[in-house]
């Protein structure tokens, strides 16, 4: 099935990436990376007045409304450019208030969610917080249910160096664990799962990009590499992995729009797809690139550590098979 954007969603991408572009968003990663949240606090509140983070958020909450294509095409842009912060835990915790019994949390939190003017992140159940360091607010799952606040532990790297990573600790309850509650919680992390793979997407355009343009300008025995077959087909083989997980990622977000009872397993296979294609482009990368790609000092190294770490975030390849083989 093809999937087209509109006219208004179509400039709504083009306006993210002349936003991100003129962003220097290498140098933002980077002093995220080394614990300098100043630039990327920016770029986030800039990202906010486009409405990106409105795009998670109901309209009874200052929020845009639940439009999943929107946010697809907006998260493959984020993706693309390699922004950092916790985009996917965002979307995530927004569909988790929004699903809860008690809107006071809702209330509280969302609308400054959507403006931009909080950064929060959502730690599952006996996992790490992402970004916990940079947030202004860390929820968190736990046996008791969910919680705010109450600080996080040491900071840890991930495999990409701008996925900082904390244990969270303590905090005020919100919600009380129950059926209601673990309902939400399945229903969070299909939206997170989604934001992922839309961002792998990106990163694995990004990568892809990347190297053809270095294989135009990389030469061997006086000819461009991209001229010689080897180099086309593995260039062929990563485009035609992102190409086949697209039409995925849009069929799921058309799937969460409508409601569709089987949207989990929509999302699990754009998860699946986008993942292991922005894995192979990662590969293509560096194989194409050489030593040269592992580098910290060259701008391909961001990316290549994003479609590592994006690839098993809210569900792994094989977990995300077994949701869709599961009926």
């Amino acid at each position: 099935m093809r999937f087209l954007l509109d006219t208004e969603q179509t400039e709504f991408v083009r306006t993210l990436d002349r936003l991100l572009t003129a962003a220097d968003t290498p140098a933002t990663v980077r002093a995220w990376a080394a614990g300098d949240h100043a630039p990327g606090r920016a770029l986030w509140e800039r990202l906010a007045a486009t409405g990106v983070l409105a795009l998670a958020v109901p309209e009874e909450y200052d929020g845009l409304g639940r439009l999943p294509v929107e946010l697809a095409a907006a998260f493959v842009e984020l993706g693309r450019h390699a922004v950092p912060g916790p985009l996917a835990e965002t979307v995530a915790l927004c569909a988790l208030l929004r699903s809860l019994a008690e809107r006071a949390p809702a209330k509280e939190w969302l609308p400054r969610i959507a403006s931009g003017e909080v950064l929060v992140t959502l730690a599952p159940a006996g996992a790490y917080a992402l970004d916990a360091d940079a947030a202004d607010a860390v929820f968190h799952l736990g046996a008791d249910g969910l919680a705010v606040g109450g600080g996080h532990g040491p900071v840890r790297t991930s495999l990409d160096p701008a996925r900082r990573l904390a244990r969270p600790a303590g905090g005020d309850l919100l919600a009380a664990d129950g059926p209601a509650l673990r309902e939400a919680v399945r229903e969070a992390a299909d939206w997170a799962a989604f934001a992922t793979a839309a961002q792998a997407l990106g990163v694995g355009l990004a990568l892809l990009g990347r190297t053809v343009a270095h294989a135009k300008e990389r030469t061997q025995f006086g000819t461009a590499i991209g001229g010689f077959q080897a180099v086309k087909h593995q260039l062929a083989n990563a485009l035609v992995g992102l190409e086949f997980a697209r039409p995925l990622l849009y069929g799921a977000a058309v799937a969460l729009a409508a409601g569709s009872p089987g949207a989990g397993r929509e999302v699990a296979a754009a998860k699946v797809a986008c993942g292991e294609a922005a894995y192979a482009a990662a590969r293509t990368a560096l194989q194409l690139h050489g030593a040269i790609g592992y580098t910290a000092e060259y701008d391909l190294s961001l990316w290549i550590g994003k479609a590592r770490a994006l690839r098993t975030a809210w569900g792994t390849p094989s977990e995300c098979r077994a949701r869709v083989l599961s009926g």
